[in-house]
Protein backbone atom coordinates (compact mmCIF):
# COMPACT_ATOMS: atom_id res chain seq x y z
CA UNK A 1 0.00 0.00 0.00
CA UNK A 2 1.45 3.29 -0.68
CA UNK A 3 3.06 5.10 2.80
CA UNK A 4 0.89 8.41 1.55
CA UNK A 5 -2.49 6.98 0.87
CA UNK A 6 -2.23 5.29 3.84
CA UNK A 7 -1.34 8.41 5.50
CA UNK A 8 -3.93 10.36 4.44
CA UNK A 9 -6.91 8.28 5.71
CA UNK A 10 -5.71 8.41 9.29
CA UNK A 11 -6.97 10.88 11.40
CA UNK A 12 -5.06 13.64 12.34
CA UNK A 13 -3.62 12.77 15.48
CA UNK A 14 -2.25 9.39 14.15
CA UNK A 15 -1.50 11.30 10.81
CA UNK A 16 1.09 12.73 12.73
CA UNK A 17 1.94 10.29 15.53
CA UNK A 18 2.51 7.89 11.91
CA UNK A 19 4.95 10.70 10.37
CA UNK A 20 7.07 11.27 13.13
CA UNK A 21 7.56 7.39 13.50
CA UNK A 22 8.59 7.07 9.89
CA UNK A 23 10.89 10.43 9.91
CA UNK A 24 12.49 8.73 12.98
CA UNK A 25 12.52 4.98 12.06
CA UNK A 26 14.41 6.09 8.31
CA UNK A 27 17.20 7.66 10.48
CA UNK A 28 18.07 4.54 11.67
CA UNK A 29 20.35 1.60 9.78
CA UNK A 30 18.13 -1.30 11.39
CA UNK A 31 15.89 -2.27 14.57
CA UNK A 32 18.74 -2.50 16.75
CA UNK A 33 19.12 1.19 17.57
CA UNK A 34 21.31 2.39 20.52
CA UNK A 35 20.01 3.96 23.40
CA UNK A 36 20.67 7.35 22.29
CA UNK A 37 18.40 6.57 19.34
CA UNK A 38 15.57 5.23 21.43
CA UNK A 39 15.79 7.88 24.43
CA UNK A 40 15.08 10.01 21.30
CA UNK A 41 12.07 8.45 19.93
CA UNK A 42 10.47 8.32 23.47
CA UNK A 43 11.26 11.98 23.63
CA UNK A 44 10.18 12.47 20.52
CA UNK A 45 6.86 10.80 21.49
CA UNK A 46 6.58 13.33 24.89
CA UNK A 47 6.81 15.87 22.74
CA UNK A 48 3.89 14.74 20.16
CA UNK A 49 1.34 13.59 22.93
CA UNK A 50 1.75 17.08 24.35
CA UNK A 51 1.70 19.20 21.18
CA UNK A 52 -1.40 17.12 20.42
CA UNK A 53 -2.93 17.92 23.69
CA UNK A 54 -2.49 21.49 23.87
CA UNK A 55 -3.87 21.82 20.10
CA UNK A 56 -7.07 19.67 21.09
CA UNK A 57 -7.64 21.98 23.96
CA UNK A 58 -6.88 25.48 22.23
CA UNK A 59 -8.97 24.03 19.36
CA UNK A 60 -12.06 23.05 21.77
CA UNK A 61 -12.11 26.10 23.19
CA UNK A 62 -11.89 28.30 20.01
CA UNK A 63 -14.87 26.14 18.96
CA UNK A 64 -16.83 26.74 22.25
CA UNK A 65 -15.68 30.84 22.20
CA UNK A 66 -16.94 30.95 18.54
CA UNK A 67 -20.46 29.22 19.40
CA UNK A 68 -20.86 31.35 22.30
CA UNK A 69 -19.88 34.56 20.37
CA UNK A 70 -22.13 33.56 17.46
CA UNK A 71 -25.13 32.83 19.79
CA UNK A 72 -24.52 35.94 21.59
CA UNK A 73 -24.07 37.90 18.22
CA UNK A 74 -27.53 35.97 17.03
CA UNK A 75 -29.61 37.40 19.96
CA UNK A 76 -28.25 40.76 19.81
CA UNK A 77 -29.14 41.62 16.11
CA UNK A 78 -31.10 38.54 14.31
CA UNK A 79 -33.44 38.83 17.39
CA UNK A 80 -35.35 42.33 18.70
CA UNK A 81 -36.32 43.06 21.84
CA UNK A 82 -39.35 41.18 22.62
CA UNK A 83 -42.85 43.32 22.16
CA UNK A 84 -45.15 43.53 25.11
CA UNK A 85 -47.74 41.30 25.59
CA UNK A 86 -50.71 41.63 22.71
CA UNK A 87 -54.10 40.47 22.55
CA UNK A 88 -53.06 37.73 20.30
CA UNK A 89 -52.39 34.46 22.57
CA UNK A 90 -50.04 31.21 22.04
CA UNK A 91 -52.16 28.61 20.34
CA UNK A 92 -54.00 26.84 22.89
CA UNK A 93 -52.40 23.41 22.86
CA UNK A 94 -49.10 25.24 24.41
CA UNK A 95 -51.08 27.81 26.62
CA UNK A 96 -50.21 27.49 30.37
CA UNK A 97 -47.92 24.39 29.49
CA UNK A 98 -44.31 24.25 31.52
CA UNK A 99 -42.88 23.35 28.08
CA UNK A 100 -43.92 22.82 24.44
CA UNK A 101 -43.17 20.27 22.28
CA UNK A 102 -39.63 19.44 21.21
CA UNK A 103 -40.08 20.56 17.84
CA UNK A 104 -41.88 23.59 17.94
CA UNK A 105 -41.02 27.38 18.01
CA UNK A 106 -42.43 28.02 21.58
CA UNK A 107 -41.10 24.59 23.51
CA UNK A 108 -37.07 25.22 21.81
CA UNK A 109 -34.73 27.80 22.86
CA UNK A 110 -32.11 28.97 20.89
CA UNK A 111 -30.02 27.66 23.13
CA UNK A 112 -31.00 23.57 22.32
CA UNK A 113 -32.70 23.16 25.82
CA UNK A 114 -36.45 23.42 26.62
CA UNK A 115 -37.59 26.92 27.23
CA UNK A 116 -39.81 28.65 30.01
CA UNK A 117 -40.98 31.51 27.68
CA UNK A 118 -44.66 31.16 26.83
CA UNK A 119 -46.25 33.17 23.48
CA UNK A 120 -47.66 36.82 24.57
CA UNK A 121 -50.90 37.32 26.45
CA UNK A 122 -50.65 33.57 27.98
CA UNK A 123 -50.04 32.86 31.47
CA UNK A 124 -46.78 32.54 32.93
CA UNK A 125 -45.76 29.05 34.50
CA UNK A 126 -44.37 30.49 38.40
CA UNK A 127 -42.22 27.62 38.79
CA UNK A 128 -38.70 28.34 38.56
CA UNK A 129 -36.86 26.39 35.45
CA UNK A 130 -34.21 23.91 36.67
CA UNK A 131 -30.49 24.38 37.35
CA UNK A 132 -28.26 23.15 34.69
CA UNK A 133 -27.09 19.49 35.10
CA UNK A 134 -23.93 19.37 36.87
CA UNK A 135 -20.77 18.61 34.78
CA UNK A 136 -22.15 20.55 31.70
CA UNK A 137 -20.46 23.59 31.87
CA UNK A 138 -22.11 24.91 28.57
CA UNK A 139 -25.56 25.14 29.78
CA UNK A 140 -27.62 27.48 29.02
CA UNK A 141 -28.72 30.50 31.79
CA UNK A 142 -32.15 30.46 32.84
CA UNK A 143 -34.97 32.63 33.02
CA UNK A 144 -37.81 32.54 35.90
CA UNK A 145 -40.91 33.69 34.95
CA UNK A 146 -40.28 33.79 31.21
CA UNK A 147 -38.75 37.89 32.06
CA UNK A 148 -35.86 39.59 31.72
CA UNK A 149 -34.59 42.66 33.32
CA UNK A 150 -36.59 45.93 32.15
CA UNK A 151 -38.84 44.70 30.12
CA UNK A 152 -42.03 43.19 30.08
CA UNK A 153 -41.57 40.50 32.20
CA UNK A 154 -39.88 41.58 35.68
CA UNK A 155 -39.57 38.27 37.82
CA UNK A 156 -36.14 37.40 36.07
CA UNK A 157 -33.29 36.06 37.94
CA UNK A 158 -30.71 35.94 35.34
CA UNK A 159 -28.93 39.29 35.95
CA UNK A 160 -24.74 38.85 33.63
CA UNK A 161 -22.86 35.82 34.78
CA UNK A 162 -25.36 35.10 37.13
CA UNK A 163 -28.43 31.99 36.59
CA UNK A 164 -30.39 30.40 39.70
CA UNK A 165 -28.24 28.42 41.50
CA UNK A 166 -25.29 29.92 41.09
CA UNK A 167 -22.40 31.57 38.95
CA UNK A 168 -22.02 30.14 35.12
CA UNK A 169 -18.88 27.56 35.54
CA UNK A 170 -16.48 26.69 32.73
CA UNK A 171 -15.48 29.06 30.17
CA UNK A 172 -18.77 30.68 29.50
CA UNK A 173 -18.19 33.01 32.79
CA UNK A 174 -18.22 36.44 31.43
CA UNK A 175 -19.08 35.76 28.19
CA UNK A 176 -22.99 36.96 29.05
CA UNK A 177 -23.09 40.17 29.21
CA UNK A 178 -26.55 41.66 31.12
CA UNK A 179 -28.84 42.83 28.26
CA UNK A 180 -32.58 41.89 27.26
CA UNK A 181 -31.43 41.13 23.48
CA UNK A 182 -30.53 37.33 24.93
CA UNK A 183 -34.09 36.87 25.73
CA UNK A 184 -35.63 34.07 22.46
CA UNK A 185 -37.42 35.69 20.33
CA UNK A 186 -41.01 36.05 20.69
CA UNK A 187 -43.46 34.97 18.46
CA UNK A 188 -46.81 36.90 17.66
CA UNK A 189 -48.85 33.86 16.40
CA UNK A 190 -52.68 34.91 16.63
CA UNK A 191 -55.31 32.40 17.19
CA UNK A 192 -57.86 33.94 14.92
CA UNK A 193 -57.10 33.31 11.25
CA UNK A 194 -56.80 36.61 9.51
CA UNK A 195 -57.33 37.84 6.38
CA UNK A 196 -57.67 41.38 4.20
CA UNK A 197 -61.14 41.90 3.12
CA UNK A 198 -62.32 43.87 0.36
CA UNK A 199 -65.98 45.24 0.02
CA UNK A 200 -66.32 46.65 -3.90
CA UNK A 201 -69.74 48.17 -3.50
CA UNK A 202 -71.58 51.16 -5.23
CA UNK A 203 -73.98 54.01 -3.90
CA UNK A 204 -77.90 52.98 -4.26
CA UNK A 205 -80.48 55.00 -5.64
CA UNK A 206 -81.01 57.42 -2.73
CA UNK A 207 -83.51 59.94 -4.88
CA UNK A 208 -86.56 59.26 -5.90
CA UNK A 209 -89.26 61.03 -8.29
CA UNK A 210 -92.97 59.78 -7.51
CA UNK A 211 -96.02 60.61 -8.78
CA UNK A 212 -99.08 59.36 -7.44
CA UNK A 213 -103.16 60.00 -6.38
CA UNK A 214 -105.23 58.82 -3.76
CA UNK A 215 -109.12 59.21 -3.22
CA UNK A 216 -110.95 58.49 -0.19
CA UNK A 217 -114.21 59.36 1.39
CA UNK A 218 -112.43 62.09 3.93
CA UNK A 219 -110.72 64.35 1.39
CA UNK A 220 -111.67 63.09 -2.27
CA UNK A 221 -109.38 63.30 -4.99
CA UNK A 222 -105.96 64.26 -4.71
CA UNK A 223 -102.49 64.39 -7.40
CA UNK A 224 -99.07 64.26 -5.29
CA UNK A 225 -95.86 64.64 -6.67
CA UNK A 226 -92.78 64.01 -4.74
CA UNK A 227 -89.31 64.63 -4.63
CA UNK A 228 -87.24 62.72 -2.10
CA UNK A 229 -83.45 62.41 -1.39
CA UNK A 230 -82.67 60.19 1.41
CA UNK A 231 -79.03 60.92 0.98
CA UNK A 232 -78.86 64.85 1.38
CA UNK A 233 -76.21 67.35 1.90
CA UNK A 234 -76.79 70.76 2.21
CA UNK A 235 -73.14 71.63 2.88
CA UNK A 236 -71.99 70.78 -1.19
CA UNK A 237 -73.46 73.19 -2.99
CA UNK A 238 -72.60 72.40 -6.98
CA UNK A 239 -68.81 73.54 -8.40
CA UNK A 240 -69.99 73.26 -12.14
CA UNK A 241 -72.96 72.65 -14.26
CA UNK A 242 -71.69 68.82 -14.44
CA UNK A 243 -72.05 68.50 -10.61
CA UNK A 244 -75.26 69.70 -10.74
CA UNK A 245 -76.28 67.29 -13.70
CA UNK A 246 -74.43 64.71 -12.07
CA UNK A 247 -75.73 63.94 -9.05
CA UNK A 248 -73.03 64.68 -7.10
CA UNK A 249 -73.97 68.00 -5.95
CA UNK A 250 -75.83 68.29 -2.64
CA UNK A 251 -75.69 64.53 -1.89
CA UNK A 252 -73.71 62.74 0.58
CA UNK A 253 -73.84 63.40 4.15
CA UNK A 254 -76.86 60.81 4.64
CA UNK A 255 -79.59 63.68 5.24
CA UNK A 256 -83.34 63.44 4.03
CA UNK A 257 -84.72 66.44 1.74
CA UNK A 258 -88.03 65.92 0.78
CA UNK A 259 -90.72 67.97 -1.38
CA UNK A 260 -94.48 67.08 -1.83
CA UNK A 261 -97.44 68.59 -3.94
CA UNK A 262 -100.52 67.08 -3.22
CA UNK A 263 -103.57 68.91 -5.43
CA UNK A 264 -106.73 68.04 -4.58
CA UNK A 265 -110.68 68.85 -4.83
CA UNK A 266 -111.37 69.28 -1.34
CA UNK A 267 -107.78 69.50 -0.08
CA UNK A 268 -104.56 70.60 -0.74
CA UNK A 269 -101.11 69.93 0.71
CA UNK A 270 -97.39 71.49 0.01
CA UNK A 271 -94.62 70.61 1.78
CA UNK A 272 -90.96 70.99 2.55
CA UNK A 273 -88.66 69.16 5.28
CA UNK A 274 -84.90 69.04 5.82
CA UNK A 275 -84.00 66.07 8.44
CA UNK A 276 -80.87 65.41 9.60
CA UNK A 277 -80.08 62.54 11.78
CA UNK A 278 -77.08 63.44 13.80
CA UNK A 279 -76.98 67.52 14.40
CA UNK A 280 -73.49 68.69 13.49
CA UNK A 281 -72.63 65.56 11.66
CA UNK A 282 -71.70 63.86 14.97
CA UNK A 283 -73.99 64.73 17.93
CA UNK A 284 -76.46 61.88 18.19
CA UNK A 285 -79.23 64.27 18.12
CA UNK A 286 -81.70 64.57 15.30
CA UNK A 287 -83.32 67.65 13.75
CA UNK A 288 -86.05 67.83 11.04
CA UNK A 289 -86.70 71.36 9.86
CA UNK A 290 -90.44 72.17 7.80
CA UNK A 291 -92.80 74.30 6.22
CA UNK A 292 -95.81 73.63 4.56
CA UNK A 293 -98.83 75.21 3.15
CA UNK A 294 -102.43 73.76 3.97
CA UNK A 295 -105.94 74.56 2.24
CA UNK A 296 -108.84 72.69 2.85
CA UNK A 297 -112.68 73.19 2.10
CA UNK A 298 -114.98 71.96 4.96
CA UNK A 299 -118.55 72.47 5.18
CA UNK A 300 -118.70 75.02 7.28
CA UNK A 301 -115.85 76.96 6.46
CA UNK A 302 -112.40 76.99 4.30
CA UNK A 303 -109.17 77.32 6.07
CA UNK A 304 -105.72 78.05 5.25
CA UNK A 305 -102.53 77.60 7.17
CA UNK A 306 -99.19 78.48 6.45
CA UNK A 307 -96.53 78.17 8.78
CA UNK A 308 -93.27 75.79 9.67
CA UNK A 309 -92.03 73.77 12.67
CA UNK A 310 -88.47 73.02 14.09
CA UNK A 311 -88.13 70.22 16.35
CA UNK A 312 -85.21 68.10 17.82
CA UNK A 313 -85.16 64.64 19.02
CA UNK A 314 -82.81 62.12 20.95
CA UNK A 315 -83.21 58.19 20.28
CA UNK A 316 -82.34 57.11 24.28
CA UNK A 317 -82.68 53.35 23.29
CA UNK A 318 -83.71 51.49 19.64
CA UNK A 319 -87.48 51.22 20.92
CA UNK A 320 -87.36 55.00 23.03
CA UNK A 321 -87.36 58.43 21.90
CA UNK A 322 -88.07 61.99 23.21
CA UNK A 323 -88.74 65.27 20.75
CA UNK A 324 -89.28 69.21 21.90
CA UNK A 325 -89.85 71.61 18.82
CA UNK A 326 -91.31 74.70 18.30
CA UNK A 327 -93.80 75.78 15.32
CA UNK A 328 -95.51 78.57 14.49
CA UNK A 329 -98.53 79.32 11.94
CA UNK A 330 -100.83 81.76 10.43
CA UNK A 331 -104.57 80.00 10.35
CA UNK A 332 -107.10 82.22 7.75
CA UNK A 333 -110.64 80.97 8.37
CA UNK A 334 -113.04 82.53 5.44
CA UNK A 335 -116.09 81.38 3.68
CA UNK A 336 -118.51 80.66 6.54
CA UNK A 337 -121.43 78.94 5.64
CA UNK A 338 -123.61 80.39 8.33
CA UNK A 339 -122.71 83.55 11.06
CA UNK A 340 -125.25 82.33 13.44
CA UNK A 341 -122.44 80.86 15.71
CA UNK A 342 -120.11 82.78 17.75
CA UNK A 343 -117.40 79.93 17.79
CA UNK A 344 -117.05 80.34 13.99
CA UNK A 345 -117.70 84.60 14.20
CA UNK A 346 -114.69 85.02 16.51
CA UNK A 347 -111.68 83.10 14.35
CA UNK A 348 -112.44 84.70 10.86
CA UNK A 349 -109.39 85.69 9.28
CA UNK A 350 -105.69 85.33 10.29
CA UNK A 351 -105.07 83.96 13.60
CA UNK A 352 -101.47 83.77 14.77
CA UNK A 353 -100.51 80.67 16.57
CA UNK A 354 -96.90 80.10 18.30
CA UNK A 355 -96.32 76.67 19.72
CA UNK A 356 -93.76 75.04 22.04
CA UNK A 357 -94.20 70.95 22.89
CA UNK A 358 -92.87 68.25 23.55
CA UNK A 359 -93.58 63.99 23.30
CA UNK A 360 -92.03 60.80 23.96
CA UNK A 361 -92.65 58.00 21.67
CA UNK A 362 -92.46 54.20 22.12
CA UNK A 363 -92.26 51.84 19.07
CA UNK A 364 -91.74 48.41 19.40
CA UNK A 365 -94.09 47.46 16.07
CA UNK A 366 -92.84 44.84 13.35
CA UNK A 367 -93.96 46.74 10.22
CA UNK A 368 -95.29 50.73 10.43
CA UNK A 369 -97.68 49.90 7.42
CA UNK A 370 -98.64 46.34 8.54
CA UNK A 371 -97.93 45.51 11.99
CA UNK A 372 -98.93 41.84 13.36
CA UNK A 373 -96.51 42.35 16.94
CA UNK A 374 -95.44 45.10 19.16
CA UNK A 375 -97.09 48.52 20.45
CA UNK A 376 -97.05 51.88 19.72
CA UNK A 377 -97.30 54.63 22.25
CA UNK A 378 -96.89 58.49 21.83
CA UNK A 379 -97.36 60.89 24.64
CA UNK A 380 -97.52 64.43 23.70
CA UNK A 381 -97.63 67.98 25.44
CA UNK A 382 -98.03 71.18 23.65
CA UNK A 383 -98.52 74.99 25.10
CA UNK A 384 -99.84 77.60 22.46
CA UNK A 385 -99.93 81.56 22.58
CA UNK A 386 -100.44 83.96 20.04
CA UNK A 387 -104.17 85.36 19.38
CA UNK A 388 -104.89 81.83 21.69
CA UNK A 389 -103.46 81.00 24.45
CA UNK A 390 -104.02 77.20 25.99
CA UNK A 391 -102.36 73.72 26.67
CA UNK A 392 -103.20 70.36 24.59
CA UNK A 393 -102.58 67.12 26.16
CA UNK A 394 -102.66 64.35 23.70
CA UNK A 395 -101.95 60.08 24.07
CA UNK A 396 -102.57 57.38 21.59
CA UNK A 397 -101.70 53.68 22.34
CA UNK A 398 -101.56 50.84 19.64
CA UNK A 399 -101.73 47.26 20.45
CA UNK A 400 -100.70 44.63 18.04
CA UNK A 401 -101.46 40.69 18.66
CA UNK A 402 -100.52 37.52 16.85
CA UNK A 403 -102.86 35.21 16.67
CA UNK A 404 -101.70 32.49 14.01
CA UNK A 405 -99.62 32.52 11.33
CA UNK A 406 -98.31 29.39 8.68
CA UNK A 407 -94.80 28.07 8.85
CA UNK A 408 -93.39 30.55 6.50
CA UNK A 409 -94.58 33.28 8.19
CA UNK A 410 -97.24 34.24 5.70
CA UNK A 411 -101.10 34.17 6.76
CA UNK A 412 -100.80 36.17 9.60
CA UNK A 413 -103.94 36.57 11.89
CA UNK A 414 -103.77 39.56 13.33
CA UNK A 415 -105.75 41.26 16.41
CA UNK A 416 -105.38 44.97 17.09
CA UNK A 417 -106.51 47.36 19.52
CA UNK A 418 -106.18 51.18 19.44
CA UNK A 419 -107.35 54.56 21.90
CA UNK A 420 -106.59 58.29 21.43
CA UNK A 421 -107.07 60.29 24.34
CA UNK A 422 -106.93 64.03 24.05
CA UNK A 423 -108.15 67.40 26.53
CA UNK A 424 -107.49 70.39 25.30
CA UNK A 425 -107.81 74.52 27.11
CA UNK A 426 -111.31 76.43 27.28
CA UNK A 427 -109.33 78.65 25.11
CA UNK A 428 -109.11 76.82 22.20
CA UNK A 429 -110.23 78.36 18.72
CA UNK A 430 -113.11 76.15 16.83
CA UNK A 431 -110.35 75.50 13.86
CA UNK A 432 -108.41 73.44 17.04
CA UNK A 433 -110.91 71.30 18.67
CA UNK A 434 -111.02 67.67 18.50
CA UNK A 435 -113.27 66.06 15.84
CA UNK A 436 -114.72 62.68 14.84
CA UNK A 437 -116.46 60.75 12.28
CA UNK A 438 -114.70 59.12 9.21
CA UNK A 439 -112.25 56.77 7.57
CA UNK A 440 -109.30 57.57 10.61
CA UNK A 441 -111.75 57.83 13.73
CA UNK A 442 -115.03 56.25 14.04
CA UNK A 443 -115.95 54.81 10.65
CA UNK A 444 -120.00 54.36 9.67
CA UNK A 445 -119.92 57.86 10.26
CA UNK A 446 -119.91 60.99 7.87
CA UNK A 447 -115.94 62.85 8.09
CA UNK A 448 -116.63 64.95 10.96
CA UNK A 449 -119.78 63.65 11.53
CA UNK A 450 -119.52 62.05 15.05
CA UNK A 451 -119.17 65.89 16.89
CA UNK A 452 -120.58 68.06 18.83
CA UNK A 453 -122.98 70.97 17.01
CA UNK A 454 -124.28 74.38 17.43
CA UNK A 455 -126.86 75.62 15.44
CA UNK A 456 -126.09 73.26 12.35
CA UNK A 457 -122.57 74.05 12.65
CA UNK A 458 -120.05 71.50 13.60
CA UNK A 459 -118.04 72.86 15.78
CA UNK A 460 -116.14 70.12 17.75
CA UNK A 461 -115.19 69.56 21.13
CA UNK A 462 -112.25 70.05 23.86
CA UNK A 463 -112.33 66.32 24.52
CA UNK A 464 -111.96 63.01 22.67
CA UNK A 465 -111.57 59.42 24.06
CA UNK A 466 -111.73 57.30 20.14
CA UNK A 467 -111.41 53.58 20.76
CA UNK A 468 -110.90 50.71 17.89
CA UNK A 469 -110.76 46.66 18.05
CA UNK A 470 -109.71 45.04 14.46
CA UNK A 471 -109.44 41.57 13.55
CA UNK A 472 -107.50 40.95 10.54
CA UNK A 473 -107.28 37.45 8.57
CA UNK A 474 -106.09 36.44 4.74
CA UNK A 475 -108.59 35.74 2.96
CA UNK A 476 -106.20 33.99 -0.22
CA UNK A 477 -102.81 32.26 0.07
CA UNK A 478 -100.77 34.78 -1.30
CA UNK A 479 -102.17 37.44 1.27
CA UNK A 480 -103.25 39.71 -1.62
CA UNK A 481 -106.71 39.63 -0.01
CA UNK A 482 -107.26 40.16 3.65
CA UNK A 483 -110.32 40.57 5.22
CA UNK A 484 -111.25 42.45 8.84
CA UNK A 485 -113.73 42.83 11.67
CA UNK A 486 -113.65 45.35 13.67
CA UNK A 487 -115.46 47.41 16.15
CA UNK A 488 -114.76 51.26 16.26
CA UNK A 489 -116.63 53.14 19.22
CA UNK A 490 -115.87 57.04 21.39
CA UNK A 491 -117.28 60.21 22.12
CA UNK A 492 -116.09 63.83 21.18
CA UNK A 493 -117.60 66.26 23.78
CA UNK A 494 -117.38 69.89 24.01
CA UNK A 495 -116.57 69.53 28.11
CA UNK A 496 -114.68 66.89 29.60
CA UNK A 497 -116.91 64.54 30.00
CA UNK A 498 -118.94 61.15 28.34
CA UNK A 499 -122.57 61.59 28.07
CA UNK A 500 -123.94 58.69 27.09
CA UNK A 501 -126.64 60.26 24.94
CA UNK A 502 -123.55 61.01 22.38
CA UNK A 503 -121.71 57.60 22.70
CA UNK A 504 -120.99 56.10 19.46
CA UNK A 505 -120.37 52.28 18.91
CA UNK A 506 -120.30 50.97 14.82
CA UNK A 507 -119.23 47.63 14.15
CA UNK A 508 -118.20 46.99 11.07
CA UNK A 509 -116.41 44.64 8.17
CA UNK A 510 -113.79 45.37 5.46
CA UNK A 511 -111.35 44.42 3.16
CA UNK A 512 -107.64 45.07 2.26
CA UNK A 513 -106.39 44.51 -0.87
CA UNK A 514 -102.54 44.58 -0.58
CA UNK A 515 -100.67 45.48 -4.87
CA UNK A 516 -97.40 45.79 -4.58
CA UNK A 517 -97.31 48.13 -8.03
CA UNK A 518 -99.77 50.72 -6.49
CA UNK A 519 -97.58 51.06 -3.07
CA UNK A 520 -97.18 49.76 0.42
CA UNK A 521 -100.26 50.82 1.17
CA UNK A 522 -103.46 48.31 1.01
CA UNK A 523 -106.65 49.50 -0.61
CA UNK A 524 -109.06 49.50 2.36
CA UNK A 525 -112.87 49.35 1.99
CA UNK A 526 -115.09 49.18 5.04
CA UNK A 527 -118.38 49.00 6.04
CA UNK A 528 -119.72 50.24 9.24
CA UNK A 529 -123.06 50.35 11.52
CA UNK A 530 -123.81 53.00 14.11
CA UNK A 531 -125.36 50.97 16.54
CA UNK A 532 -125.06 53.66 19.23
CA UNK A 533 -124.78 57.87 17.72
CA UNK A 534 -125.91 61.59 18.91
CA UNK A 535 -129.46 62.66 17.44
CA UNK A 536 -127.29 65.20 15.45
CA UNK A 537 -124.73 62.72 14.31
CA UNK A 538 -124.14 62.21 9.80
CA UNK A 539 -123.89 58.49 8.87
CA UNK A 540 -122.07 57.12 6.02
CA UNK A 541 -122.15 52.81 5.96
CA UNK A 542 -119.60 53.42 3.40
CA UNK A 543 -116.16 54.42 3.45
CA UNK A 544 -112.39 54.11 1.36
CA UNK A 545 -109.22 54.43 0.86
CA UNK A 546 -106.91 53.74 -2.00
CA UNK A 547 -104.16 55.16 -3.43
CA UNK A 548 -100.77 54.74 -5.85
CA UNK A 549 -97.58 56.02 -6.08
CA UNK A 550 -94.70 54.80 -8.40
Amino acid sequence: MNFKATLKSLPLKFRFKSWMRAVTQSSEPDASMNSKHHTASRWLDDINRSLWTRVSASALLALSSGFVSSSQSAAQTAYPPPTPPSAYGAPPSYQNQPSAPANSTYGQSVYGGPSTYSGPGTAVPTTPAPAPAPGNPYAAPTYQNGGYQGQAYPDQTYQGDVYQGGALPGPLQGSFPSSPNLAPPVVNQPTVREADLIIQGYPARTGRLMFGGAVNSDAGVTGQVTIDERNFDISRWPRSFGDLFSGTAFRGAGQTFRLEAAPGSDYQRYTAQFADPNLLGYLPISMSLSGFLYDRNFDDWDENRLGGRISFGYRVTPDLSVSLGVSGQNVEITDPRVNTVPELNDVLGDNGLYSGMASLIHDTRNSPLQPSRGHYFELSFEQTFGDYEYSTFEAEYRKYLLLRERADGSGKQTLSYSVQLGFSGDETPIFENYFAGGYATIRGFDFRGASPVINGVEVGGQFQWLNSVEYMFPLTADDAFRGVAFVDFGTVEQDIEINSDNFRVAPGVGLRVAIPMLGPAPLAFDFAFPVLKADTDDERMFSFYMSAIR
